[in-house]
């Protein structure tokens, strides 16, 4: 035991002596100057476009969709799994970056010519209005990190934006939107303005005091501009905005164009160099009264708990085994009176057998996942990682599941286990890639760049069937070998008759109580994973987000077991489904804030949009509905074993 403390230690004293460490697939490229270039030195600095995403619609597009300046003859980098599931589609750009090579308004490729005569050039300017018109945003990157617009907000304050807009809208009564009010020059009514101009500031990190040689890039700003070139052969980037009149009745000319500029800054390190962009998000605060609120609901659960624990429960325990007459046994009233009918099989036993499976499936892939984000290997650095784990492990975990509901279903006496393991396989994934695959069908009608291409769905597929299927049958074929738990009460061969019930301690507002503080736990970092999605917000504070997993996962229990406590003193003896459906409630709840942040937090228009945000809601409903309800009803069945073990039945 000495031995491996001191081993133990050694290992720690190991890692805090070294300066940094860097995750797989994330080392640090140095970068040198042309004439210095070597294999390990490059001097070219790939600058790869992203998808186009707006807060006012749900489509994605895919860089090329919109009808700028094409890379030609550069290949197109790998994606993840997670990438081609989030839809993004990161593709080569026609830009040029050289290490220390500032450019100044150089072109990018010949003037895009619209003209009205034109069907084509009409569909394509239209498209591109479209785009301005519902802010759509660029998404660059450079070595890895986002090319960011930073600027000033109302408190004075920068924001750095991972995006910047292709342009901007002066409506017909003469309102600026979006980007349009930060220039006076955007005025002219019904008229949109395009950033067909930026300026690329690169700060680097010199190795000339390091031990290597060259450069690393530590930020990527940049700022767009909106410029009319009065010569398209030696642009100036000089002169008035590029303005696109909202009636299009004569030809339209757009040149790119763009300028580069190199800084050295040797104070920031190139581990540190996503700080400018997360700093300037000012959640942290946010996130700690979130935190502060929900210990205060867990700490007033567990008082609860333990007072019927260690107060009510003892007491009762007590007072039933020191009955020394039948008599004074058959005065007693409350929880005792049922313990021959509280393990009595509930109804639909089979469908409560398979949520509890798919259930603990979701919970045991969460619980992964959030662990190593918080170790940093699921950073926003690392792209598609999240949703790549996330996928991974789900399809891994068929195994528990299928034992869980196998041992289940057998202890609830059920013996159609072919069914059971069937639908374990197929029951609530089934409703999840239907889901998936409607709204994919609508993506692939909006020629969306979110849409899953096909040879992706049967790789989906291929997953499902040919290693989550088998995985399951197997946990479902060793648990339906071993024996049912066993019950530390006999049940009655008829049912007890259930008393009249109080309004508190009846089934459905009992349960409809059961989610509020649940989802009072969640809501406030709900409001930033919904941002994350919908609101195209990085999120990157995975510590947080576990220690309110923790959170909700002890206040689900606590919950369940107190309300599970005052049924059962009521005589009311049907706990099993009451105590799944009582902690999963809140995905009711977590439905009605997400209708809630539509109507008053999003600007999303259009049928497809609305369609596809409360699709892709009901996935995560079901999802938070099985993995809550699971973590409840496995609380209640600990604790009502519990209860009941030390109590003396005659």
């Amino acid at each position: 035991m000495i031995n491996r403390v001191f081993h133990l230690s050694n290992v720690f004293l190991l890692l805090a002596s070294c300066e940094a460490f860097y995750l797989p697939g994330l080392a640090p490229v140095t970068f040198c100057e042309p004439n210095k270039e070597k294999s390990s030195c490059p001097s070219v600095i790939e600058l790869f476009v992203n998808r186009l995403d707006s807060v006012e619609s749900v489509l994605p597009y895919e860089y090329n969709t919109f009808d700028f300046c094409q890379a030609k003859g550069k290949g197109r980098p790998s994606e993840n799994l997670g990438q081609v599931l989030f839809g993004e589609r990161i593709e080569p750009s026609p830009y040029t970056l050289k290490f220390k090579e500032n450019v100044e308004c150089q072109k990018v490729c010949d003037a895009k010519v619209y003209n009205p005569k034109n069907d084509e050039d009409k569909k394509k300017l239209e498209f591109l209005n479209k785009g301005m018109q519902l802010n759509y945003q660029n998404h660059w990157i450079i070595d890895n990190i986002p090319v960011t617009w930073c600027y000033s907000v109302e408190d004075g304050s920068k924001y750095c934006n991972p995006g910047f807009p292709i342009g901007c809208y002066v409506t017909a009564d003469g309102k600026a939107r979006d980007a349009c009010i930060v220039n006076s020059e955007f005025n002219v009514r019904n008229t949109y303005y395009v950033f067909n101009h930026v300026d690329i500031h690169i700060t680097y990190h010199s190795g000339e005091n390091e031990a290597w040689d060259g450069g690393r890039l530590v930020s990527a700003k940049l700022e767009p501009k909106s410029i009319k070139h009065a010569d398209e052969q030696n642009p100036t980037c000089k002169g008035p905005p590029m303005d696109i009149p909202g009636d299009f009745n004569k030809e339209v000319r757009i040149l790119y164009t763009y300028s580069i500029h190199f800084l050295q800054n040797d104070t920031i390190r190139w581990a540190s160099r996503w700080d400018y962009i997360l700093e300037s998000m000012h959640h942290t605060n946010i996130q700690w009264f979130s935190i502060m609120n929900s210990l205060v609901i867990v700490l007033f659960l567990s008082g609860m708990v333990a007072m019927i624990m260690l107060r009510t429960l003892h007491r009762d325990i007590t007072r039933y085994n020191q009955a020394e007459t039948a008599e004074e046994a058959q005065e007693e009233y409350g929880w005792k009176l049922v313990h021959g009918d509280v393990f009595r099989p509930p109804r639909a036993g089979m469908l409560l057998s398979v949520f509890l499976g798919s259930g603990m499936q979701i919970f045991i892939m969460t619980f992964i996942t959030l662990f190593f984000a918080c170790l940093g290997f699921l950073s926003p650095a690392n792209r598609g990682a999240l949703m790549t784990c996330a996928v991974v492990l789900w399809v891994l975990l068929g195994t528990p599941a299928g034992y869980i509901s196998a041992r289940m279903y057998k202890t609830f006496g059920g013996e159609r286990w072919k069914t059971n393991v069937i639908l374990t396989a197929f029951l609530c994934q089934s409703l999840v890639f239907s889901d998936f695959f409607v709204m994919n069908l609508i993506l692939w009608g909006e020629g969306s760049s979110a849409a899953i291409p096909f040879s992706t769905l049967v790789a989906i597929l291929a997953l499902w069937f040919g290693v989550s299927v088998p995985l399951t049958f197997l946990g479902a074929f060793v648990g339906f070998r071993k024996e049912p738990i066993e019950f530390p009460v006999r049940t009655n061969q008829i049912p007890r008759e259930i008393p009249a019930q109080t309004f508190y301690t009846r089934p459905i507002p009992g349960i409809v109580m059961g989610g509020i503080l649940p989802f009072g736990c969640i809501f406030i970092q709900l409001f930033f994973i919904l941002n994350s999605i919908w609101s195209h917000q990085m999120y990157y504070m995975f510590g947080f987000l576990f220690l309110v997993f923790t959170i909700l996962v002890v206040t689900c229990s606590e919950t369940t077991i107190l309300l599970c406590y005052f049924h059962l003193c009521a005589e009311d003896y049907r706990w099993w489904w009451r105590a799944f459906m009582t902690s999963s409630f809140t995905a009711v709840y977590l439905f009605c804030y997400a209708v809630h942040y539509f109507m008053s937090k999003l600007l999303i228009t259009g049928l497809a949009s609305t369609i596809l945000y409360f699709g892709y809601t009901l996935i995560m409903v079901l999802i938070f509905f099985l993995f809550t309800g699971t973590i409840g009803f496995f609380a209640c069945f600990w604790f009502v074993r519990k209860i009941y073990a030390v109590v003396k039945v005659d």
